[in-house]
């Protein structure tokens, strides 16, 4: 398998993207992005805020610029699960590194999720969780290389599973 420069964790919210994020970079010795966090510290606004003030598409426009800005080499990158509904910004979190699915099935994901309005999710007036799942789970199948059932699974579970499948070994040194 080729070097990875980095590696990006696509899913739904709540899919455990930044705390898996987190040990996985310590464990490889790489940085750690959130693009949430950056859109948040550069507009100055919440997501919650942002998603109200510029609608849905708006907001998905406003995150592409941010991430189409960021540079990933050396880092795992939890971007926003909003992402994947603009190509470019995918095309551009990809190049150089690996994109890995997170798949939380549409049960676990109630669970851990109770108010997408709170957590500041992108999602079309009146749709609800279930129809989201089932609207950005085969778009976030695309968009990955590699596929994690993470259903029943602890974080550290996760990433011994991505070390395990990827190893040390596959990733460059930044």
């Amino acid at each position: 398998m080729p070097p990875f420069g980095h590696v990006v964790l696509i899913g739904m919210p709540a899919a455990g993207k930044s705390t898996v994020g987190v040990l996985l970079a310590k464990r490889l010795n790489f940085s750690f992005l959130d693009t949430d966090l950056v859109i948040h510290r550069r507009e100055g606004k919440s997501l919650r805020e942002l998603i109200r003030e510029h609608g849905p598409e708006g907001f998905c426009r406003l995150e592409e610029r941010h991430v189409l800005s960021l540079s990933f080499a050396g880092c795992v990158v939890a971007p926003g699960g909003s992402v994947v509904y603009r190509e470019a910004a995918m095309r551009h979190l990809r190049q150089g590194g690996i994109s890995v699915y997170l798949m939380l099935s549409a049960e676990r994901l109630k669970e851990r999720l109770a108010d997408l309005d709170a957590r500041g999710v992108v999602i079309a007036p009146g749709r609800g969780l279930e129809e989201l799942w089932a609207e950005r789970d085969p778009l976030y199948r695309r968009a990955a290389d590699l596929v994690v059932a993470t259903d029943g699974l602890t974080p550290d579970q996760v990433v011994g599973r991505l070390l395990a499948v990827l190893g040390p070994a596959s990733f460059a040194a930044p």
